[in-house]
């Protein structure tokens, strides 16, 4: 009975070894802080493991990169790389791109910018229809500007101003909780000034508005 649990601790250790081994590799593999790797690699190796390779995320803890636009993303990048965009998320996953050359940066933008867009999500509730209103009308007896003037009439976006059609509607209510709460994403003031009105209620309904646009099952409701 001992030698049979000796052997089993013996090959838990090797077991153990061989993972820590494997993940070394990996991550000496994936460096984030080799200028000489080109900008679609990181994107491909790197930013794959928590956004995907196409950048079409499929946690709601990533947001979506698909179809992004360049200009945002590239802001973005700067930022964190600069550790400008200082939220809790940002500082864990994104303060160690430090080192990401310009060059690496706009290449990165170019990939997922350049992926089929983020497609909506088909989502049954009744809040979808107050969350069309807040998008497209605001809420003036709030001071909330309605969210198409930036944003686009079908979430698609504009240069800085990010696609948020098809997005993760968790990630987005995160989001706006930040511009209402924080200092932490500097570029924000618009939006600061825009969510402040927006009740706990509403920031969900605009979110799960916003994930199921491009959806065909919820195309009625644009």
């Amino acid at each position: 009975m001992k030698t049979i649990r000796s052997n089993s601790r013996l090959s838990w250790i090797a077991l153990s070894i061989f993972v820590l081994t494997a993940c070394s590799s990996i991550d000496g593999s994936r460096s984030v802080n080799n200028p000489g790797m080109s900008g679609r690699t990181l994107a491909m190796q790197v930013c794959s493991a928590c956004h995907g390779v196409t950048g079409d995320s499929t946690s709601p803890n990533f947001p979506k990169l698909n179809g992004q636009q360049k200009d945002y993303l590239i802001a973005q990048l700067d930022d964190f790389k600069g550790h400008v965009r200082s939220d809790a998320k940002a500082q864990e996953h994104m303060w160690g791109f430090t080192r990401l050359t310009t060059a690496q940066i706009s290449e990165i933008a170019d990939y997922f910018s350049g992926q089929a867009p983020m497609r909506g999500k088909s989502i049954s509730s009744p809040a979808l229809a107050r969350g069309e209103t807040i998008y497209r009308s605001g809420l003036p007896d709030m001071g909330v500007v309605q969210c198409s003037s930036c944003h686009g009439p079908s979430g698609e976006g504009n240069g800085t101003f990010p696609r948020l059609a098809g997005q993760h509607a968790n990630y987005l209510v995160q989001q706006i909780e930040v511009f209402q709460q924080t200092e932490q994403r500097p570029r924000g003031g618009p939006m600061k000034v825009v969510t402040h009105g927006l009740k706990e209620a509403d920031t969900e309904a605009v979110a799960q508005y916003l994930e199921s646009m491009g959806s065909p099952s919820n195309a009625g409701i644009h």
